[in-house]
């Protein structure tokens, strides 16, 4: 059983998480705190596996808690906010001081209904992720772009997904890359308002400019799209050019955006003119769209086990054959670029 420990100031909201994780039959939610001093004590005496956190509270806030628990007491954290614009920059700080993902709050958005299984599945991938400590990211130095005619990186894409653990992975790669790095396509599950937090903090901390994807956006070199919760993102091919679609359209695995839906589309439209790569997370999402981005010629990275918060999606991958190569998140940037002037030989010949 995964014991849980909710925290959230209110009274209602502590009751529906409990009602809604206990209809999964492997989940028990132990005990519920009012703020962090309950919460403080209610760790040490239940010993949850998991916490669930809300970040607005009084007496001491969320982020303040989390910072003092990583550093005292590392649990695995799924944050639970307001689904706001400001909710969301909140919960991007949250991931980046080792949350390991995020929730929204029942509310007008969305319902109690649609939000207890994805708690549900964020909470078990919550119970097997590991906990990483935090590197800053001011140690990350940009990798040299390998010696490509710049007219042939307008003719690549790269292609990252990424779930439970993803947020920091993806940092890890981007703040890596260099500002002429082929256009890129990154699918990481996340809810709306979150997805724009996350490209707006990631455009502070690159080189490359990343912003939250919109209909019609042009893929350049120096230009990386997040897909924006809620919606699939794919790749469409017109002329000489590559263009991002933003579209509603069902869950696929349970996910929109989806890692799948992102990849089948580069592999149908760019073929061996693509790099994929499949970071951490719970799942099978984005295992059958490396697979045809590989048969289509691109050449695809998944991450290895011992880097991943969670070895989820890279194991799904890895064993229907989809990955051309097992690598570590800190060698995954140089590898990405190195693939890419690999492919431009390719096309050449």
């Amino acid at each position: 059983m995964i014991k849980v420990l909710i925290v959230d100031d209110s009274a209602v909201v502590r009751r529906v998480l409990s009602t809604e994780l206990s209809k999964a039959p492997d989940i028990s939610v132990v005990g519920t705190a009012i703020d962090p001093f309950v919460a403080r004590d209610k760790i040490l005496q239940l010993k949850p596996d998991v916490l669930t956190l809300d970040l607005e509270m009084p007496r001491m806030d969320g982020l303040t808690f989390l910072g003092k628990l990583m550093k005292h007491h590392p649990l695995p954290v799924v944050i639970v906010s307001s689904l706001t614009p400001a909710g969301g920059k909140t919960a991007m700080r949250a991931l980046a001081l080792g949350a390991v993902d995020v929730a929204c709050k029942p509310g007008s958005s969305f319902s109690v209904a649609e939000l207890g299984p994805i708690l549900i599945d964020k909470v078990r991938a919550a119970a097997v992720a590991r906990i990483l400590k935090r590197e800053p990211s001011s140690s990350t130095s940009p990798v040299s772009m390998p010696k490509v005619n710049l007219m042939q990186t307008t003719h690549k894409i790269l292609a990252i997904g990424a779930s439970t653990g993803g947020t920091r992975a993806i940092e890890s790669v981007l703040t890596a890359l260099p500002v002429n790095t082929p256009g890129t396509m990154i699918v990481q599950h996340m809810p709306e308002h979150f997805t724009r937090s996350f490209a707006e903090r990631l455009n502070d901390l690159c080189q490359m400019e990343i912003r939250e994807a919109k209909d019609g956006d042009a893929l350049m070199p120096g230009l990386a799209l997040i897909a924006p919760g809620g919606k699939h993102m794919c790749l469409v091919r017109s002329g000489a050019r590559y263009f991002a679609t933003v579209k509603d359209g069902p869950a696929v695995h349970h996910q929109r955006p989806s890692v799948d839906v992102l990849f089948h589309s580069v592999a149908r439209h760019a073929g061996l003119n693509a790099v994929g790569t499949i970071l951490t997370g719970m799942g099978a999402d984005g295992a059958q769209g490396l697979l045809a981005m590989k048969e289509a010629g691109a050449y695809t990275f998944a991450q290895d086990e011992a880097s991943c918060v969670v070895f989820g999606m890279p194991k799904e991958a890895i064993k229907l054959g989809a990955a051309d190569e097992i690598t570590s998140l800190s060698n995954m940037p140089r590898r990405l670029l190195e693939a890419v002037a690999k492919q431009n030989l390719v096309a050449a010949h």
